[in-house]
């Protein structure tokens, strides 16, 4: 039975509806889809909300939405390039002096991940050599996440971790995800505002555009109510164990990826932020303009990715998976279809569900957007 809100869903949809029950067939617990386009909004949910229980995922319940944090604060950082209180081009060593930053990283190269710095959660080479960074869910430090996961870490912390491992190349000649990026960013906004970067994406975002579901938590544990809970499966003594995770600090993982938001609000920024509501268009074009990952289809601009479909069609995306969830956004370049998404499901160490999770990915992005997206 669907959770569908009627007044919400202005038009049947029914390969939207099997699009999110094959999902969460392939092995997830619960998701919620939103979709924004010419035929009116759709949302729904399938699935369950908790392990055992009956009940599907609120479908506008609050979420970890992991990387997609970084859209929210490269927005944040562009805001303050157009304030003049930021040049996107300058060192960012002269900002933030107090850490030995190689003086070629820029700030653009930070919200392009072109700078070359360690990326704090471990970094996997191209020979498949594994340096760790600190303790995150997954691979062999899993255990003692758990065991720890209601440690603060400071921002400051991390980055310091970052700089005492070598760097993955020269600053501006390769490009590499890297999380450090984003907390630099975050200390960045700091420095220039003498405000929390919570207080300032109030300011420039969350109140302008009314996003009453979005969290910047720092380092509390909890989740606003409703949510669908998260899950997290390890082996202790030789012994599976799945405990909740739905409450843990999210400051291991900081501007990395600590937001909390809706399929609502994620739908209203993104649409907000490529039609042009947020940034300037010569900014908004910036943010737009992407290099080659080396990931298939898919180039890195300022904090979103820019997505090539089949029939060679763009949109702009960023998705984000944190431990036992997962939120997508998707956006045409102006803004009118967007698709966000929520998944709620149990983890494990070994990232068992790494490869169904870009298939949900493109499957409903194929299925929303089709050969129609520029």
């Amino acid at each position: 039975m669907s959770t569908t809100d009627i007044s919400q869903a202005t038009v049947d949809r029914p390969e939207l509806r099997q699009a999110i029950e094959e999902i969460v067939e392939s092995g997830f617990l619960g998701m919620t889809l939103r979709v924004h386009d010419q035929r009116g909004e759709w949302v729904d949910s399938a699935g369950a909300a908790e392990l055992g229980g009956t009940a599907m995922p609120p479908v506008d319940g609050h979420v970890r939405i992991g990387s997609n944090t970084k859209t929210f604060t490269a927005t944040l950082v562009l805001q303050l390039v157009a304030e003049g209180r930021i040049a996107l081009d300058a060192p960012v060593v002269g900002y933030l002096p107090e850490f030995a930053l190689d003086a070629r990283i820029t700030v653009r190269m930070l919200l392009q991940h072109t700078s070359g710095v360690f990326n704090f959660t471990g970094e996997v080479y191209p020979d498949g050599s594994v340096v760790q960074g600190i303790a995150i869910p997954f691979g062999t430090t899993g255990k003692e996440w758990v065991d720890n996961r209601f440690r603060t870490y400071r921002p400051e912390e991390l980055v310091e971790l970052a700089l005492s491992r070598p760097a993955r190349f020269e600053p501006g000649t390769d490009w590499s995800y890297s999380n450090t990026n984003y907390v630099l960013a975050r200390l960045l906004i700091e420095r220039v505002t003498g405000a929390s970067l919570a207080a300032e994406m109030q300011r420039l975002i969350l109140g302008p555009l009314g996003l009453s579901g979005t969290v910047v938590p720092d380092t509390s544990p909890e989740l606003p109510e409703p949510h669908a809970h998260a899950y997290y499966r390890y082996e202790d003594a030789a012994e599976s164990k799945t405990v909740d995770v739905t409450r843990y600090n999210p400051s291991w993982v900081c501007t990395g990826g600590d937001m909390i938001s809706t399929t609502r609000d994620l739908h209203t920024f993104i649409s907000a932020l490529n039609s042009g509501k947020l940034l300037p268009a010569e900014l908004l074009a910036d943010m737009r303009t992407a290099r080659p990952t080396g990931i298939s289809n898919m180039e890195y601009g300022l904090g979103v990715f820019v997505v090539t479909l089949a029939g060679g069609g763009t949109v702009i995306s960023h998705n984000g998976g944190t431990v036992g969830s997962a939120a997508l956004m998707y956006s045409t370049f102006d803004g009118s279809a967007t698709l966000t998404a929520t998944l709620n499901y149990v983890d494990d160490a070994e990232l068992s569900l790494a490869a169904t999770f870009p298939d949900a990915q493109q499957r409903l992005v194929a299925t929303v957007f089709g050969e129609q997206a520029e």
